[in-house]
């Protein structure tokens, strides 16, 4: 839930074009076209949620992109962790790094499984000088499209995961979030978890420190979409929710 482009909010106002003398040349009006479509593309970048646009389409855009950039990825087939150890038992370096991935992990108990069983167990949220804020999943309906959390504006604040993995090791990992505001898209974030091999404990992963937007127009309501998934596009959670920014913290 990175904020780097909503405190970006400008109007959403075009200024009328004068018409140009008629004694103009052809490269004059060339020129002055170059330099409206810059200013046009300034414009997109730093306009956020007071221009309204489909999200869906936005949403069609990244489901595409995710989809363009699995297919570019060519693993082959899984086989079980028995199998991976057993074939790479000539290469040490190999072996010893999967020994050291799996850590303790009782392989008489891993049984033949080919895929990983990921369960993302919880989303926390940590701000200096608030107890935690711990979203429960899966997430429970809300009512009237209640928000899920609220976030006080500028305020520091990390994400912290908590997920467990069982039957073989998950390969990239990774996390993704979108969110809009009034149907405009105005932040993305992935970040990469990394490879885990199953073990009986819970892994926990710490997300890099963020500060919420703050000012009368980052405040209000905001939709989100959280999704869990691998190298191998296998989507392990994905939660549709919307959140608050307020001038102040919420009672508890």
């Amino acid at each position: 839930m990175s904020f780097a482009v909503v405190g970006a909010i400008s109007s959403c106002s075009t200024k009328e074009k004068e018409e140009p003398p008629l004694q103009a040349t052809l490269e004059g009006r060339e020129q002055e076209q170059a330099e409206e479509q810059v200013e046009v593309v300034d414009r997109k970048l730093s306009e956020a949620s007071l221009c309204r646009t489909d999200e869906g389409e936005e949403t069609e855009e990244d489901d595409e992109e995710e989809g363009k950039a699995e297919k570019a990825i060519e693993l082959g087939p899984r086989v079980s962790i028995k199998e991976q150890l057993e074939k790479d038992k000539d290469d040490e370096s190999l072996r010893r790094w999967k020994e050291q991935l799996l850590g303790s992990v009782d392989l008489s108990s891993v049984g033949e499984m080919l895929e990983p069983d990921v369960k993302i167990t919880s989303i926390s949220i940590l701000s200096p000088g608030r107890p935690d804020v711990v979203l429960p999943l899966p997430a429970e309906p809300r009512a009237s499209k209640a928000p899920w959390f609220t976030l006080k504006e500028g305020s520091v604040y990390r994400l912290i995961f908590t997920f467990s993995v069982r039957g073989n090791i998950v390969s990239g990992l990774r996390y993704t979030n979108t969110v809009w505001r009034t149907g405009v898209r105005v932040d993305s974030t992935k970040e990469m978890l990394g490879t885990f091999g199953p073990q009986t404990e819970p892994y926990t992963y710490l997300m890099p420190e963020e500060t919420t937007p703050s000012g009368i127009f980052a405040r209000g309501s905001y939709t989100a979409r959280t999704k869990f998934l691998d190298d191998d596009g296998k989507l392990y959670l994905e939660v549709n929710y919307t959140f608050d920014i307020r001038r102040e913290w919420t009672s508890s």
